[in-house]
């Protein structure tokens, strides 16, 4: 027997709502959230993460590198032959995006040149994401849709966290302890 799936499809939103959405979402997980145009960007993240304290910053390989234009700090280009262990002496990483949604403030990477290994992304404690306005669906259906299906996929849903026992917020346990996301319009 076949089962009949009925996903809300084909959503679409205007430009403002669905970053407002979004925003909206990923502040909700105790991410920060900035937008800037494509041209102020080498700037923005300059300014950014120097008033984050970053020195040392992993970036993956294919990452466009006019993005940090301005930033004066060492940058690591991070490959297989880096150990997982050494990028947590880094004070940031900085990626791509793949795809996110609105709906639920929740980031896909899939591996792509601009987003690097798993590692890259879960090891050092501050995740700076760079997320085109382009790339973000309204659900999560349609954002399904725009992965490649054969591809490692993380989904992200602000910074690391868990509870204890207790049910006390734990962050930074799996993962990156301050997530930060930058939308370019």
């Amino acid at each position: 027997m076949e089962v009949v799936r009925r996903y809300r499809t084909g959503r679409t939103l205007p430009d403002d709502h669905r970053y407002e959405l979004f925003a909206d979402r990923v502040r909700d997980y105790k991410a920060e959230v900035h937008c800037y145009s494509a041209a102020d960007l080498p700037g923005a993240l300059s300014e950014l993460l120097t008033g984050l304290g970053v020195q040392s910053l992993g970036v993956p390989a294919g990452l466009d590198r006019s993005w940090l234009a301005e930033f004066g700090g060492r940058i690591v280009v991070d490959s297989p032959e880096v150990p997982a262990p050494d990028l947590g002496q880094l004070d940031g990483v900085l990626t791509g995006s793949a795809v996110s949604c609105a709906a639920t403030g929740t980031i896909f990477l899939d591996g792509s040149a601009d987003q690097g290994r798993r590692a890259l992304t879960l090891v050092p404690d501050l995740h700076i994401c760079v997320v085109g306005l382009d790339t973000i669906e309204v659900g999560v259906p349609e954002a399904l849709a725009r992965l490649v299906p054969d591809r490692p996929t993380t989904l992200i849903s602000g910074p690391s966290a868990t509870s204890d026992i207790e049910l006390e917020r734990v962050e930074g346990v799996h993962g990156p302890r301050t997530l930060v996301v930058v939308v370019v319009d």
